[in-house]
């Protein structure tokens, strides 16, 4: 079973620019879809950005696109997220998630079967 481990949150201000880190233990990285979500407090978890296993195909959200890029090193094991231009709407949790795959292909956003413990960031105007 794959271990997931959030890094990289803070506070910051808006404007700034943060990268988060998933560090992941336990399976090949290169055999998982991985993604980014966030949980903003009193509303759902969305979905943020996802990259394939080759990191050849990412998809992300509208309110992120252009701001946020999402990376992978599979020699690594290590996902990122760099966040860019960072607005307080982006004030949430963000969790790193994989979905376990054999084909190099996003899946739909619920194939999600392994979560971190998730990292704040906090940006204030």
């Amino acid at each position: 079973q794959v271990q997931l481990a959030e890094s990289g949150g803070g506070l910051v201000q808006a404007g700034d620019s943060l990268r988060l880190s998933c560090t992941v233990s336990g399976r090949t990285l290169s055999a998982y879809n991985m993604g980014w979500f966030r949980q903003a407090p009193g509303k759902e978890r969305e979905f943020v950005a996802a990259i394939s296993p080759s990191g050849k195909s990412t998809d992300y959200a509208d309110s992120v696109k252009g701001r946020f890029t999402i990376s992978r090193d599979n020699a690594k094991n290590m996902v990122y997220l760099q966040m860019n231009s960072l607005k307080r709407e982006d004030t949430a949790v963000y969790y790193c998630a994989a979905d376990r795959t054999l084909v190099d292909r996003l899946p739909p956003k619920n194939s999600y079967d392994y979560w971190g413990q998730g990292t704040q960031v906090t940006v204030s105007s």
